[in-house]
């Protein structure tokens, strides 16, 4: 009885104190890579970009991106998940702030790139931040509460973005704003990070020492089966065939969900000739659903077992 209240006690310790700060995380991320499709309602008016323009700017992004990711998740893995996710943050913060103060599309498009370059990685090195903290049994929830930032940011960056397109301060258009001031929080928080969160559960003083033991030897013991079955290089993952089998659907859908991320508010703006703030509310409500959605999967994936 008194193992299970252990258990019980540090898994809850655990959830609270770092689940809700990864999902704020993830939402501000998620915020700042798509707030160009809400910028774009004005925009590329007001820079004179064509589609194509805009097109390439978003996805120049992904270039970045790719290169990076890997190498992160590594460091993540191998140094500091605390250090590298803290450097993440402010990295790209401060290219979003940028972002707001670009004239032509060849500074578009390098923005773009280098904010790609600059958040790479924190997606993965998220995932891997939370096999450090939570058992086999406990994971697809622990990921399902990170994922659901993605529904909610569309919620949040849908509502900042109606506010922000109609202001005008300072001589300078609603959009540069709307880049500038959803730059300012991933500073902050990238700094609150190296302070807040804890790479491993050995180093939490926030765990009492009997539940430091507890979810340190249950981990040690997962991870000595997983070394048991086989350790794998990089490029041995990268030529797996699950490996490829995944990436494959992912690959596509992604095709998909970029586009209505990064062209659904135009889409909207186009068809109805709403104006942009009443634009930017109906681009939340599918997200509403998301959240919820999102969560039931997690918590049905850990229940069953099903993968």
């Amino acid at each position: 009885m008194e193992t299970y209240q252990l258990e019980q006690a540090a898994r809850r310790r655990i959830a609270i104190r770092l689940l809700p700060f990864v999902f704020l995380l993830y939402v501000i991320s998620y915020v700042d890579r798509v707030n160009v499709s809400f910028a774009n309602l004005r925009m590329s008016a007001d820079l004179g970009f064509s589609d194509r323009i805009f097109g390439l700017g978003a996805g120049i992004f992904f270039v970045g991106y790719i290169l990076f990711e890997i190498p992160g998740a590594i460091i993540v893995e191998r140094w500091s998940a605390r250090k590298w996710i803290a450097r993440i943050m402010i990295s790209w913060g401060i290219v979003t702030v940028v972002t707001g103060f670009v004239h032509t599309a060849h500074q578009f498009y390098a923005v773009r790139f280098v904010l790609g370059v600059a958040e790479a990685s924190f997606f993965p090195g998220m995932i891997v931040y939370l096999t450090h903290w939570f058992r086999l049994s406990d994971r697809a929830k622990a990921i399902a509460s990170l994922m659901a930032a993605v529904p909610a940011a569309s919620v949040l960056g849908s509502l900042l973005a109606g506010w922000l397109l109609s202001i005008r301060w300072f001589g300078m258009a609603g959009w540069r704003w709307l880049f500038v001031v959803e730059g300012i929080p991933p500073v902050i928080l990238g700094i609150v990070t190296l302070f807040y969160l804890t790479d491993r559960p050995v180093q939490a003083r926030w765990l009492s020492e009997a539940e430091r033991n507890w979810i340190s030897q249950e981990l040690e013991a997962e991870t000595t089966v997983k070394k048991k079955i086989r350790s794998y290089t990089v490029w041995q993952a990268l030529s797996s065939r699950r490996v490829l089998m995944l990436i494959v659907p992912w690959f596509l859908a992604q095709i998909g969900a970029q586009a209505v991320i990064f062209w659904i508010p135009t889409f909207i703006k186009r068809l109805s000739g709403l104006p942009a703030s009443r634009v930017a509310l109906l681009a939340a409500l599918p997200g509403l659903l998301g959240i919820f959605g999102m969560l039931l999967n997690g918590w049905h994936s850990d229940r069953t077992g099903e993968r």
